[in-house]
């Protein structure tokens, strides 16, 4: 899953960043208003934090903008400030949720799961694909019964590919959902976790299976 972070305190924003990052997620930052209204332009989130308190275009204008534009990932709010009035700005704006400073990084993540599964209506809180499911809050992953462990940016992939499961999704798709758009890393690093993710899936023979779809990508099997 790929998140923008709007925030021009940096220690915020970098353990934001970090903390994000450790759990699977891909993740884009911006220092202020006019950045985070570009970036959420021009590219596909599923969710944006944004803070109410930025330099130029505040998080208000941010918000009411993208929704004028006809961007609708869910954007979580974020505020040193705990007015009510300010709580109703935000999401008269067009904001989902609003969570304030200081808060607790658990509540962040249980909040952003949340506003990904609210995104579509086909996103529950448990994803199956045959007889593989995945639990993104206990961070867990069965077949059969049996618990597979993943790293975290295995376990991105995978559940990228199982919110898309029968649908053939592109390298690119998958660099920017599962890394993010300033990845300079290795060229194949997709191949390679795909790779990584059928040795762990295979066993035992039988359930779902990720094809590749030359020149184009790659296809969990939603059966």
């Amino acid at each position: 899953m790929r998140i923008l972070v709007v925030e021009d305190e940096v220690k915020m924003a970098r353990a934001i960043r970090r903390g994000l990052e450790q759990a699977g997620y891909a993740v884009d930052t911006a220092p202020d208003g006019d950045e985070g209204l570009h970036l959420a332009t021009e590219n596909d989130y599923d969710v944006v934090v944004l803070d109410v308190m930025l330099p130029g275009v505040d998080g208000f204008e941010v918000c009411r903008r993208l929704r004028t534009a006809g961007r609708w990932a869910p954007v979580l709010m974020l505020t040193a400030r705990d007015g009510v009035a300010d709580r109703i700005g935000g999401l008269d704006a067009g904001a989902d949720d609003y969570l304030v400073k200081p808060f607790a990084y658990g509540e962040l993540l249980a909040r952003l799961r949340a506003l990904i599964r609210r995104g579509a209506p086909e996103r529950p809180a448990v994803l199956t694909a045959g007889d593989l499911t995945l639990d993104p809050a206990a961070h867990r992953v069965t077949r059969q019964g049996r618990e597979i462990e993943l790293s975290a940016r295995e376990f991105a992939l995978l559940e990228f590919l199982i919110r898309h499961a029968g649908e053939v999704v592109s390298r690119t798709a998958i660099l920017e959902h599962v890394w993010d758009y300033n990845y300079d890393g290795l060229s194949n690093v997709v191949d390679v976790y795909v790779g990584y993710l059928r040795r762990k899936l295979e066993q035992p023979p039988g359930g779902p299976r990720i094809r590749t779809v030359r020149a184009v990508g790659y296809a969990l099997d939603a059966s």
